[in-house]
């Protein structure tokens, strides 16, 4: 159990760093928000906890797929919320990534990769 108390305050803490490094600094928090933290942290955690190689490598591969087409969504919303106001940019944004995604995954498979 204490275990898993350090993992979540640890991955928390992660978060409000990065929030309140954005409150500071658009650009620091920009770059340690688009670092691979959670990543970083989800590859320690399965390590430490014993989980196979092939199981670590696998999320690390999945990944890196599942990031690209979440990117549209980081030049829709600053275009959206000044017309749409934060909510409904969110949503549009959310939207967006869902669409990308069965898209990207789509093209994908014409490559052997399956993401769905």
């Amino acid at each position: 159990m204490a275990w898993l108390i350090t993992k979540y305050f640890l991955t928390a803490a992660v978060v409000v760093l990065v929030s309140e490094m954005a409150k500071r600094s658009d650009k620091l928090g920009g770059l340690v928000a688009a670092l691979p933290l959670v990543t970083v942290l989800t590859l320690i955690w399965l390590y430490v906890e014993n989980q196979p190689e092939q199981k670590i490598a696998n999320h690390a591969w999945y990944t890196f797929w599942y990031v690209v087409p979440t990117l549209p969504m980081f030049l829709a919303f600053p275009v959206l919320l000044p017309r749409l106001g934060f909510w409904p940019s969110l949503l549009a944004c959310v939207i967006i990534t869902v669409v990308c995604f069965v898209l990207f995954a789509l093209f994908a498979r014409h490559f052997g990769i399956e993401l769905l």
